[in-house]
C-alpha cells in the first residue's frame, strides 16, 4: 500500500514510538498521583508540554484530546466569557470550527463567514470591515487541510489587534512544518497525530494573560480547563514529534518540495485546486474534467488517498472548500487530494501517479 494521505493522519515517528514505549510496558502510572510512580509519569508529561509548547512562544499549553476538542475550548471558553457577540472565520475553515461557530451562533452569536477567491485565500476587504469593536474572536486555520493554502496570518492577527480581539488560530496542519509567526496568536490548537505523533491527544496553547472556562469539569487537571487524567504514553509521543519535527522542519519542507514538483511533473493535465503559493507543498489537491473521485478512490485499492477531509468523506457532499473556492460541484467531485511527507519517497510518487494516470484514463475511456 502506498500511503498519500498524510493530511488525514502520518505515519508514527519511530522516535514518538520508542517515547510512547516505556509508558506501554505495563508500567501502571497516573501523572496526577502523588507516589513515586506518579510523579515520574508526570515528569514525562512536563517534558512533552515543554517539547510541544518551545516553538509558540511565552503561554501555557494544556493537553487535550486533539485539535478539534483544542479549538471547541478555545471558540466556546471566548464567547462564553466575552460581552462581545461577533465571531469571525473562513468559509474553508475545518468542521471543527465552522460547526463549533454555527452551534454559537444558535446560541446568540452574530457569526460571519468570510468569503476566499479562487486561489483559497481569505478577502482581506471582507474581513477588515467584519473585525471591528463588536468581534469577539477571530479563528482563522494556518495551512488549510484540504488544498494546503497558507492564510496571511500577520494580516489578519493585526486586524484583530486593533479591534482588541482575540485570534484563534487552527495550526493543526501548519504546525511542526511552517513557522508559526510569533505574537499572532492568542490561542492555537494543534493535534500529535499530524506531525507523526499518536492519534488521540492534541493541545490548546494560550499566550500569556489570556484565561479560559473549563469546559469538562473534574479534578481540575491541566489548569482547571481540561479535567481528566492524562497519558503519558501519548504525551511522551506527542513531545518527541513536536521536537523531532522542529528539529528537521527544514529538511522535511525540502523533501516535500521535491515530491511536489515530481508529482506536478508526472500529472501535467490535471488542475491544482487553490493557490500554488503560499501552499504547504505536500498537499496536492487537483482535478480532472471527466474523472470521478469517488471511483478511483475505490479502483485503486494499492493506493491511500482522499477527495478531501476524512472528517467529511462520508458526507456524499462536495467538499465545502471546493466549493466556496468557486468549483462547481462536477468540479468539486473530479478532484483528490494526495498527501505525503517526511517518509514518502520518490519511487512511491512514481508508482503512485502512474497509477492514477491509468486509472483515469479507463475512466474517460469508459465514458467517451
Amino acid at each position: 500500500m502506498i500511503y498519500l494521505d498524510y493530511q488525514a493522519t502520518t505515519p508514527l515517528a519511530p522516535e514518538a514510538r520508542d517515547a510512547m514505549l516505556r509508558w506501554l510496558d505495563g508500567r501502571a502510572a497516573n501523572p496526577h498521583s502523588p507516589h513515586r510512580a506518579g510523579r515520574e509519569a508526570a515528569a514525562a508529561v512536563e517534558l512533552a508540554r515543554e517539547q510541544v509548547a518551545a516553538p509558540l512562544g511565552a503561554g501555557r499549553l494544556i493537553f487535550a484530546s486533539g485539535a478539534t476538542e483544542a479549538a471547541n475550548t478555545a471558540i466556546q471558553g471566548v464567547m462564553q466569557s466575552s460581552d462581545r457577540r461577533r465571531l469571525v472565520t473562513i468559509a474553508t475553515e475545518h468542521a471543527c470550527v465552522l460547526d463549533t461557530a454555527a452551534a454559537m451562533g444558535g446560541d446568540g452569536a452574530e457569526v460571519v463567514i468570510l468569503p476566499v477567491g479562487p486561489d483559497g485565500l481569505v478577502d482581506m476587504a471582507a474581513a477588515e470591515a467584519a473585525i471591528d469593536s463588536r468581534c469577539a474572536l477571530v479563528s482563522v486555520m494556518h495551512v488549510n487541510n484540504e488544498i494546503g493554502v497558507v492564510q496571511p496570518i500577520e494580516a489578519l492577527a493585526s486586524l484583530a489587534r486593533k479591534a482588541g480581539a482575540p485570534l484563534h488560530l487552527d495550526a493543526a496542519q501548519g504546525y511542526g512544518k511552517l513557522p508559526i509567526p510569533r505574537g499572532a496568536a492568542d490561542f492555537i490548537s494543534i493535534s500529535a497525530h499530524k506531525i507523526y505523533g499518536p492519534i488521540g491527544i492534541g493541545a490548546l496553547w494560550m499566550a500569556d494573560g489570556r484565561s479560559l472556562p473549563g469546559l469538562l469539569h473534574g479534578g481540575g487537571q491541566e489548569a482547571g480547563i481540561r479535567s481528566g487524567t492524562i497519558s503519558p504514553a501519548l504525551a511522551a509521543g506527542f513531545g518527541a514529534a513536536a521536537a523531532l519535527a522542529f528539529a528537521r522542519m527544514d529538511e522535511d519542507k525540502a523533501h516535500v518540495e521535491r515530491l511536489a514538483r515530481q508529482l506536478r511533473a508526472s500529472l501535467p493535465d490535471w488542475t491544482w485546486n487553490g493557490a500554488e503559493q503560499p501552499r504547504w507543498p505536500g498537499n496536492a489537491n487537483l482535478r480532472h474534467q471527466g474523472v470521478e473521485a469517488a471511483r478511483l478512490i475505490s479502483e485503486l485499492r494499492g493506493l491511500a488517498f482522499s477527495a478531501g477531509s476524512a472528517c467529511a468523506s462520508g458526507s456524499g457532499r462536495p467538499s465545502h472548500v471546493l466549493k466556496a473556492i468557486g468549483l462547481s460541484d462536477a468540479e468539486a467531485r473530479a478532484s483528490i487530494r494526495l498527501g505525503f511527507g517526511r517518509y514518502t519517497t520518490a519511487d512511491e510518487i512514481t508508482q503512485a501517479t502512474a497509477m492514477i494516470r491509468e486509472a483515469a484514463a479507463r475512466q474517460m475511456e469508459w465514458a467517451a
